[in-house]
């Protein structure tokens, strides 16, 4: 008689917010696709469902809330998780329903509760199988986050997160190596780089070195660059490497070298937030703007082709039409190749709040449409200014019907930043890196051609 192996229950996930809160998820998913889990990719076909939700702002909250309820509607068995969890009072008198509420980072609860919601069968011939790795990547299997740090050792008036998240709390050097090399053996072409302040990196352990690979390595953001950037994937490639949320501290000069040598891409994710001396004042962070301008000078010079990518809060509580003014004219200036925009909203528990000069939503509307208005329009010169060049791109999506595809250059990251679109690019997969000749552009995006597909047209003609 045939032995009937149980089903195992089946799990979906809604993950909302950061690419932090990206990293969280895969980690829980790949613990409970170890301990013999499945996926389910729709309401209909879970055991239980899973909201990561982001507390960031009360814009988030309310999405959080939002994907919460359609979660309970569509399915009904929902554990709650992530930023938001710190305020479970709120979600219990909202959705008193839910099976269970943790924290941020909280694996071990949030696993606990889903063995608790939907106990996977035990059997002595599945559990006789070795257990399966529980690296996981919800991304496209060519890019990949890489999370070194939890937590932030700022005070920003703004922002909560360390409430949520604690202070800095980096891993060891060898840990994060050994997981980005499990990531490239799966396919992984792009590292991207992430935490809550990646130049801080290693701080807390005291820049302690750990061995590594016949030698040592220190838990610091330049060193750990290098060695990211010494890896390779088994058939050889060389990854891209990426850097985001890194605080302009002065060390960061040092990694000029590294994207001079091609170790990691020449790309820049930094927070400045603003550059009104007087409203970073306000918001608690570094004021020193004019150094900031003369390192971006620095900078280019040492890197020509560096992108550099910043968001900036627009409104914040006490911001004259002056210090906007000032903003404007440090953006003209600096000249960033990509810029996001946040108008100022209020979050519970942020210093911000208690602030005087609160300035009107329609004041807001209007600068941020200003802010907007003038980075486009640096943003369409520099791409313009690539017309005409052949830049490296990774391939994220192939469109089989038409022949063309979606890529990114050097200076794109994934989902926030620009786009690379090809023609004549039907023989290229996603995680193929091509050389392309750009043919057109405009505010966000290129237009090209495969060079070797340019090649044969020269050929032809």
């Amino acid at each position: 008689m045939a032995t009937v192996l149980p089903t195992p229950p089946r799990v979906g996930m809604v993950s909302l917010g950061c690419p932090k809160n990206l990293v969280d998820s895969e980690r829980i998913l790949g613990q409970l696709r170890s301990d013999g889990y499945q996926m389910s990719a729709d309401y209909e076909g879970a055991d239980v469902v899973l909201v990561n939700t982001c507390g960031f702002l009360d814009s988030a909250k309310e999405e959080s809330l939002e994907a919460i309820g359609e979660a309970l509607a569509e399915n009904g068995r929902v554990i709650v998780t992530g930023c938001m969890g710190r305020e479970a009072q709120v979600i219990r008198e909202r959705f008193p329903n839910v099976l269970a509420i943790t924290g941020a980072h909280a694996y071990e609860d949030v696993v606990a509760a889903v063995h608790d919601a939907a106990p996977a069968p035990r059997s002595p011939y599945l559990d006789l199988v070795p257990q399966a790795s529980p690296q996981l990547t919800l991304t496209p299997r060519h890019y990949s986050y890489l999370k070194i740090s939890e937590g932030c050792n700022h005070r920003c008036a703004f922002c909560i997160i360390p409430q949520i998240r604690g202070d800095l709390v980096s891993r060891r050097p060898d840990a994060i190596l050994r997981e980005a090399e499990k990531l490239l053996a799966q396919g992984t072409r792009e590292l991207l780089v992430i935490s809550q302040d990646t130049s801080a990196y290693g701080l807390d352990l005291k820049h302690a070195a750990w061995p590594w690979r016949g030698g040592d390595v220190r838990a610091h953001m330049t060193d750990l660059a290098r060695a990211l950037g010494e890896l390779r994937a088994p058939d050889g490639t060389k990854p891209w490497v990426r850097l985001h949320y890194v605080y302009p501290y002065p060390h960061v000069d040092r990694v000029m070298p590294l994207m001079a040598e091609g170790l990691i891409l020449p790309y820049l994710d930094i927070p400045f937030q603003h550059a009104s001396p007087k409203v970073l004042k306000a918001m608690r962070r570094p004021a020193n703007e004019a150094r900031v301008l003369e390192r971006l000078v620095q900078w280019r010079r040492e890197v020509p082709d560096i992108a550099i990518r910043s968001s900036f809060v627009v409104g914040f509580p006490g911001e004259t039409e002056e210090d906007f003014e000032y903003l404007l004219q440090w953006l003209a200036e600096a000249r960033l190749d990509r810029v996001g925009a946040f108008r100022f909203e209020p979050v519970e528990g942020a210093p911000a709040n208690d602030l005087p000069g609160h300035v009107p939503e329609e004041v807001k509307e209007e600068r941020y449409a200003r802010v907007m208005e003038l980075t486009a329009r640096i943003s369409a010169e520099k791409l313009a200014a690539k017309v005409g060049a052949a830049v490296d791109v990774i391939i994220d999506a192939v469109d089989a019907e038409t022949g063309g595809a979606t890529g990114r250059s050097k200076a794109d990251a994934p989902e926030i930043d620009g786009e690379v679109h090809l023609r004549d690019a039907g023989h290229l997969a996603a995680g193929d890196f091509a050389t392309v000749l750009v043919e057109e552009a405009d505010e966000h995006d290129l237009f090209g051609v495969p060079v070797e597909e340019q090649a044969h047209e020269a050929a032809r003609g």
